[in-house]
């Protein structure tokens, strides 16, 4: 590795996406993340948050053991003609596949609530990093746009993201600015 620590710092989109972006503080206000393994890192995202890592059965955050169930967290998707979110169903579900989202995949970095292929209303606390390829991701034509929960973008440090591999730690995530109730933000 280049270096021995990377420090990032993110811009989490409470407007677009209320639900995924209040989940996803509420977990860092609990220091849920803090010590946490990069469980991914492929090229495509860099990803975190299952609770005992990718081999273990446990899949969210609140789960003791495999039989109790994670807090679930809805796919919400923001359309720019719509006024508020969509939530439990893809674009392709909604007939709307064409329909741009308000925030996109389409940048090195940008934050994604991963979730069951499958299951829309599966996410929890695994999220990633996207590791934007414009060739593999084109802005308006990529895979995840309307198919996953974009709630924000890396906005310094991302370049530290191709070099975090698997087993990396986070040592800690910490809120530097928010309102009411996760800070004391008036903005």
């Amino acid at each position: 590795a280049l270096f021995d620590r990377a420090v990032l710092e993110l811009v989490v989109d409470g407007y677009t996406a209320p639900l995924t972006a209040g989940n996803f503080l509420d977990l860092v206000g609990k220091k849920f993340y803090d010590g946490m393994e990069i469980q991914r890192s492929d090229g495509f995202v860099v990803q975190t948050g299952d609770p005992d890592g990718p081999d273990g059965p446990l899949v969210g955050y609140g789960q003791k053991s495999p039989s109790d169930e994670p807090r679930i967290v809805p796919l919400e998707l923001n359309f720019q003609s719509d006024a508020n979110p969509t939530y439990s169903a893809t674009s392709e579900d909604l007939g709307r596949a064409a329909a741009p989202t308000t925030l996109k995949f389409q940048a090195y970095g940008a934050l994604g609530m991963a979730r069951d292929e499958y299951e829309a209303d599966s996410a929890s606390s695994q999220f990633f990093f996207l590791l934007f390829d414009s060739d593999l991701t084109p802005a308006g034509k990529n895979l995840l746009d309307g198919r996953y929960t974009n709630f924000g973008y890396t906005v310094k440090g991302e370049d530290f993201l191709q070099d975090v591999a698997p087993g990396d730690i986070i040592e800690s995530v910490k809120i530097l600015k928010a309102p009411k109730p996760f800070g004391t933000y008036n903005g």
